[in-house]
């Protein structure tokens, strides 16, 4: 058998489950989720090799049609930058979308010469089998109902048909990463974004928005991860409530993220946590590539 490699990208509107899909995949966590929409910014890939494959997923941030910021468009930047090397595209929708605002969107993926499919998750939220199968019929009118996957991420149910869509259309091709790796993103970027999720989570209105985190230091020893990590914030009145009263609200968020980096890596984690403010950074293009982002 040749072997085979490629990319199989998976795009949607914000929270429709994208990262939670990547991570049942892989059996690893390599993408943050919350209930707030824009939580991913970055493209993510997910490493899955076989005997004679290597199958990349790629996660990417939710579509923002009008982008308010210049973050955003550095995160639409990695939609597109999906969409043009992908040997498979995957639409992702939540079962309760209206075909009107993606019909345009998937009428394009389908008219470019790559491979692609719709996957309409949470089909979990329905109650028969026969309102699943008019929801699928209705999508039905739009992409060819052998396109179209209904999956329930968050259950693994049906996962293994995307996977199953992606292999069969991965090109002949040597790997493009080494076998051992699962993700192209280094550990001090996991680390900053399992803080990020803890923000994301026990924030409300504009802190997760207005956050990005930095890892300054990553010191690993034998028995022990050393790890300061700075948030930054665009206000003073942020920096408050990021820390609470008494650095109550901070330490939630540091002992939250310890305890789940500690089962990620296996061993005791030292983590500090530094707050700063950088005035309106979300438009500063030298703040936003020191993010990782082209801005």
């Amino acid at each position: 058998m040749p072997f085979r490699s490629g990319y199989a990208n998976i795009i949607g509107k914000p929270n429709v489950g994208k990262s939670t899909l990547i991570n049942a995949l892989l059996g690893e966590k390599i993408a943050i989720t919350s209930p707030k929409i824009q939580t991913t910014r970055h493209r993510i890939l997910g490493i899955m090799n076989g005997e004679d494959y290597q199958l990349i997923f790629s996660d990417t941030p939710g579509i923002i049609p009008k982008p308010k910021y210049k973050l955003h468009e550095a995160m639409m930047r990695f939609v597109a930058e999906a969409i043009e090397d992908a040997d498979v595209i995957f639409y992702m929708i939540d079962s309760k979308e209206d075909p009107h605002f993606a019909g345009q969107i998937l009428q394009n993926i389908l008219a470019a010469n790559i491979p692609s499919y719709l996957i309409i998750n949470k089909v979990d939220l329905y109650e028969s089998q026969e309102e699943v199968e008019k929801m699928i019929a209705k999508w039905s009118e739009l992409v060819p109902a052998d396109r179209i996957i209904p999956i329930s991420a968050i259950k693994s149910f049906n996962i293994q048909s995307v996977f199953e869509a992606a292999l069969k259309n991965l090109p002949e091709s040597p790997a493009y990463f080494d076998e051992e790796l699962y993700t192209d993103k280094t550990e001090r970027f996991l680390a900053a974004e399992v803080i990020r999720e803890k923000i994301f989570n026990q924030y409300r209105e504009e802190i997760p928005y207005a956050s990005e985190v930095v890892i300054a230091s990553f010191k690993e020893e034998d028995a022990i991860i050393r790890i300061a990590a700075e948030i930054f914030v665009e206000k003073q009145s942020q920096k408050g409530i990021l820390i609470g009263k008494g650095g109550e609200s901070m330490k939630k968020v540091g002992t939250s993220a310890r305890i789940e980096l500690e089962k990620q890596y296996g061993k005791k984690v030292f983590l500090e946590i530094f707050v700063k403010v950088r005035d309106n950074w979300r438009e500063n293009p030298n703040m936003l590539r020191q993010f990782g982002f082209e801005a």
